[in-house]
């Protein structure tokens, strides 16, 4: 893990005259903190070369907000990060003094924060945080400071940093749970987003964070328990003519003991010094019918862990009557018979969960085209048109079953006080509209 590094403000930077938007917002005590933070900070080149060749392959394939520059293959950080693209945007001119002037104020407008409890006077006190956690985005994306995009700006103002922050004091109050000398077990965060939202970026960018700040964390994705191949093969063949489990995906793909063994051992994961490795998984092994990656590939973390970032398109799904899943997909009746494990194998782990809700199931299908013309494009493999909608296919009856209960009642064994429900637009990113 990248070692943390404290940054000072840079005394020959002078402040920038527009700073005064944040005196209308806070007292003055509160905008001297603020202000100071504002200054540039030190140059973090070091730390980024280590862990910029840790973004997920395939995040954010297709979005507005970055340009795609892909400069990686597939591989995993120490972390357990997913490496892929990276994006970059350099100006063309020679630099300004970046206008901060609407920073506070944009802040301040975002969708998550009165969600999250947050006042003016609050984001204020802690914007030193969030200028700092800007700035340490904007180098992992390769993104220029000086000249972000309104949509950049979104992405980080009004999306990764407040659920980052958000993150932080969930962390928090588990941690409030143990008296002084107890060993404190990781949180674990579960992230419920259906394919293609950007649920994968989102956590890679929250593991980052994590790091840089001195605190060691771990991802997990449900895809990392797929049964292996041959598992895979048995299923088919107790299954004939159910596409929904003709391949990977639904509910009865996955290696429900292997889940267990995997979090349990995590969960264990508390002093300095403790090492495990996370599964992975081959997508591309047979013929795009997957695999089990080796072993020997496998990331290492290393305790003592105060985090873990499970993600998942179907984290939380609750099991329904057999006539509601019967009437969206007769094929559904028996993943749903099968999500009835599911509980005690995934969900009774997770102790805070951010749903990402979705407006319409059909968007699905037009994020992961995006993502395969963005590999094509690439030079990589990928699914064509019509691959990609047979692929989704198998997808969706699940999600018109199960997306409803789960955002009207939340994830199964979730309590309000800890979840994050995220409502975004096509372009995900998130909406006022919950």
């Amino acid at each position: 893990m990248a070692a943390f590094t404290t940054h000072t403000p840079c005394q020959a930077t002078p402040l920038h005259p527009n700073i005064k938007i944040l005196t209308q917002n806070a007292n003055t005590k509160t905008v001297h903190k603020a202000t100071s933070s504002l200054h540039h900070y030190s140059s973090i080149s070091s730390l980024f070369s280590q862990t910029k060749s840790t973004l997920f392959s395939n995040s954010g394939s297709g979005s507005s907000w970055l340009r795609h520059n892909p400069l990686h293959d597939d591989a995993s950080s120490g972390s357990g990060s997913r490496q892929g693209p990276i994006y970059s945007v350099f100006r063309t001119k020679p630099a300004e003094v970046a206008s901060v002037e609407d920073l506070f104020e944009f802040i301040c407008s975002g969708p998550l924060v009165d969600k999250m409890g947050l006042t003016q006077e609050k984001v204020a006190e802690s914007i030193d945080k969030w200028l700092f956690y800007g700035s340490k985005l904007c180098r992992l994306f390769q993104l220029d400071e000086l000249y972000l995009t309104t949509p950049q700006k979104a992405r980080f103002y009004h999306y990764y940093i407040p659920v980052f922050v958000w993150c932080e004091d969930q962390i928090s109050q588990h941690a409030s749970k143990f008296k002084d000398g107890e060993e404190i077990p990781p949180l674990v965060i579960g992230f419920s987003a259906p394919q293609g939202c950007g649920k994968t970026t989102l956590v890679f960018a929250l593991d980052y964070l994590f790091r840089i700040t001195g605190r060691n964390s771990a991802t997990l994705s449900i895809d990392d328990f797929y049964l292996t191949a041959g598992g895979q093969a048995e299923l088919r063949e107790q299954n004939p003519g159910n596409t929904l489990l003709e391949l990977r995906g639904n509910a009865g793909s996955h290696d429900l003991p292997f889940s267990v063994e995997t979090l349990t051992a995590l969960s264990k994961l508390t002093k300095e010094g403790m090492k495990m490795k996370l599964p992975r998984y081959d997508k591309s092994a047979y013929s795009g019918r997957g695999d089990r990656a080796d072993s020997s590939t496998w990331p290492e973390v290393e305790g003592p862990l105060t985090v873990v970032l499970y993600e998942g398109w179907m984290l939380g799904f609750k099991p329904l009557a057999n006539e509601v899943v019967k009437a969206v997909d007769p094929q559904l009746e028996i993943v749903n018979k099968n999500l009835e494990a599911y509980y005690d194998a995934w969900d009774k782990f997770i102790k805070a969960w951010i749903v990402i809700k979705i407006q319409d199931p059909s968007c699905v299908y037009q994020w992961r085209l995006q993502a395969e013309i963005a590999m094509r494009q690439a030079g990589k493999p990928g699914m064509s048109d019509e691959e990609v909608k047979d692929f989704v296919s198998r997808y969706l009856p699940a999600y018109k079953a199960y997306l409803p209960t789960l955002y009207s009642e939340g994830p199964n064994g979730s309590h309000p006080n800890h979840l994050l429900l995220i409502e975004i637009d096509e372009a995900r990113n998130p909406i006022f509209g919950i």
